[in-house]
């Protein structure tokens, strides 16, 4: 019977079509430690650190066995093989969402700029339901593998909204991004597609307001001013510049592989302010995506 254990937010396990509650705090942070391992060993040196961090029990090796021998009679003896120097949990990693999460983004970024791209980044994003490891109380866990997975979603979301903002699908944006500023205040990236999106919406002021919030945060907390990217849409902002396509992978990261070639254009044909100061002629040959590349930069 097939294990399902989803750690994207409060912890849930499922043996076949049986949800299963464990009681103790001690078998979640077990079962969790062999879930982003599934299929690979465990070590009874790191089940022990996931378990009591420094304050381990006098014989750790012998207590770590006690749980797995409690937690096998929930998930079933098969679930938990014993190995050497370990436990390993015979589980499909497909089945765990922390590893098909990961599976996601790596295959996504393979396919990038490829028509399977955007299936692939909005399923990795529909399985995170929450902060990893809700529920679990492992001073290890959080500090070995919550920042990771934090910044992998953060990365999977900006790059989400950068497909939908190229699609033409800027209206459903605001919300999401009003909620993501808000709980990542220190994150450029999202301010950026923040004042982007309400910029294309045609809310030139709301943009302008919050880029103010940022900076004042920016100036009171830290004692830095916005970033270059922000200063310089902040800019066209003030110029009411048309919002038009977004310029530049730093902006968006819509567009993949031409990064050097986009960072010369800009430097050949805008002065300081970003104003367009001269004509640039992109020439090469046909299928080379000039097309695409001139739209992409271009500022209006």
């Amino acid at each position: 019977m097939s294990l399902d254990v989803a750690l994207l937010g409060p912890m849930e396990v499922r043996l076949g079509p049986t949800p299963i509650r464990l009681t103790t705090g001690r078998l979640r942070t077990l079962l969790a430690t062999l879930a982003v391992s599934a299929g690979d060993t465990v070590t009874f040196e790191r089940l022990a650190l996931a378990l009591w961090g420094e304050r381990l029990p006098a014989n750790a090796r012998r207590s770590v066995q006690t749980y797995v021998a409690r937690l096998r009679r929930v998930v079933g003896r098969a679930a938990i093989r014993t190995m050497p120097d370990g436990y390993r949990l015979q589980a499909d990693p497909e089945r765990v969402d922390v590893l098909r999460f990961r599976r996601l983004l790596d295959d996504a970024a393979r396919s990038r700029g490829t028509a399977a791209e955007p299936a692939l980044v909005e399923e990795a994003n529909r399985l995170w339901r929450g902060p990893p490891f809700e529920g679990i109380d492992s001073d290890w866990l959080c500090a070995s593998l919550t920042p990771y997975l934090q910044e992998l979603y953060l990365s999977a979301a900006e790059r989400r909204i950068d497909l939908r903002l190229a699609g033409g699908r800027h209206g459903e944006l605001v919300a999401e991004l009003l909620d993501l500023a808000s709980r990542h205040p220190l994150r450029e990236s999202l301010w950026e597609r923040l004042l982007v999106v309400l910029d294309r919406c045609g809310r030139q002021a709301e943009a302008l307001a919050q880029y103010e919030r940022l900076r004042l945060r920016l100036a009171e907390e830290l004692g830095t001013d916005p970033g270059a990217e922000l200063r310089r849409i902040h800019a066209r902002l003030l110029r009411d510049d048309p919002p038009g396509p977004t310029r530049g992978p730093r902006a968006l990261g819509v567009f993949a592989g031409r990064t050097t070639t986009l960072d010369r254009t800009g430097r050949l044909v805008e002065d300081e302010d970003g104003q367009v100061a001269g004509v640039l002629v992109l020439s090469g040959a046909d299928g080379g995506g000039r097309t695409f590349l001139a739209l992409v930069w271009s500022p209006a």
